[in-house]
């Protein structure tokens, strides 16, 4: 049996769960959708769909929860981060029916993952466009040097590999 290796990898914050990916995804979007924008806390959902097959959980276990009958998303138990969205049924016209999406900033390397079409659009934000032309900072220079050291020195999140 010839070993698979991975394309991509990722997981949570707090490093509890795990995954690769042995496929680079198809259908990477951005969902508006108010359901979407609930589950993750933010103005939308980036998301990378990749065949069942693909997915591997390379520790911990994906918490579910239904937002729907139709739909289910996996994050971690532990600290929260919102890691899957899956049709149970085939819902999304443009995925295979064994599609997983994968949260495009779960990813280790999300710079490597472009979305390519929006989906949910009736919910976007009006004033989303206009965001590339605030005024913006680095995080240096917006956060206290003693308490941005606190930060990187106590810092408990998992790093963006294994």
């Amino acid at each position: 049996m010839t070993e698979r290796h991975p394309v991509h990898a990722g997981g949570c914050q707090c490093g509890a769960v795990r995954y690769a990916l042995y496929s680079d995804p198809a259908n990477v979007s951005i969902c508006h959708c108010r359901m979407c924008q609930k589950a993750f806390g933010a103005f939308y959902a980036p998301l990378a769909g990749i065949a069942m097959s693909d997915f591997e959980l390379r520790r911990g276990e994906l918490a579910i929860f239904k937002s729907s009958d139709a739909v289910e998303r996996g994050f971690c138990k532990t600290c929260g981060t919102p890691l899957t969205f899956r049709y149970l049924h085939g819902g999304d016209l443009n995925a295979a029916p064994d599609e997983i999406n994968i949260a495009i900033g779960s990813l280790d390397h999300p710079e490597r993952v472009k979305p390519m079409i929006q989906y949910g659009i009736e919910a976007r934000m009006p004033w989303l466009n206009d965001l590339a032309a605030l005024p913006g900072k680095a995080t240096e220079d917006s956060t206290d040097p003693a308490v941005l050291q606190t930060i990187r020195s106590s810092n408990h999140q998992h790093p963006d590999h294994d």
